[in-house]
């Protein structure tokens, strides 16, 4: 990573840690303006853009940013990770519930490489238990999101885990997740 570049993410850094103190009219020109620093299909200047818009309340203008920064297929696994999960809440909001489940399952069958990694694999869980929840699976949608909150639990990890198993089984949903 060259010392442009990082300049110009810690630039883009600060401009998240102000963002509660700047309207969303502000937050999407400030990343507009940092963005047009870059070449116009750098996939990472298209991501900080889609998450301003996304930030700001506009989702319908950050979902082809976000489509643009993915289809780039030049994201680390981290934004990569992020820009799915954004864009898979992003379409939830829209009302594009199948794609946001397909995209979102997607991403989950990355974490299947060991290479790929694991980060946020658990908000890429709660962002999929969203778009059950949305989708009226409510059953489903605890479901995961219990499995997903087990490991993290002091106590009655296998329980919690075992009863949500179990419930998603005596419903007889199959799930993409388990």
């Amino acid at each position: 990573m060259n010392d442009v570049f990082k300049d110009w993410e810690a630039r883009v850094a600060a401009l998240w840690r102000q963002v509660d103190a700047i309207t969303p009219e502000q937050l999407v020109a400030q990343a507009d303006a940092l963005a047009a620093e870059r070449p116009v299909d750098d996939p990472v200047a298209l991501f900080e853009r889609a998450c301003a818009r996304d930030t700001a309340g506009l989702e319908a203008e950050a979902e082809p940013l976000y489509r643009a920064a993915l289809a780039s297929e030049r994201l680390d696994p981290y934004r990569q990770a992020r820009a799915s999960i954004q864009l898979g809440s992003t379409l939830r909001l829209l009302g594009q519930l199948e794609e946001s489940e397909s995209l979102v399952s997607a991403q989950l069958q990355r974490y299947e490489d060991a290479a790929y990694g694991n980060a946020l694999y658990d908000e890429t869980r709660a962002t999929l238990a969203l778009t059950y929840l949305v989708q009226g699976r409510a059953v489903e949608a605890a479901c995961l999101a219990l499995t997903t909150l087990a490991p993290h639990l002091s106590r009655y990890n296998r329980s919690v885990a075992g009863n949500a198993a179990e419930i998603l089984k005596s419903t007889a949903l199959e799930s993409s997740w388990s």
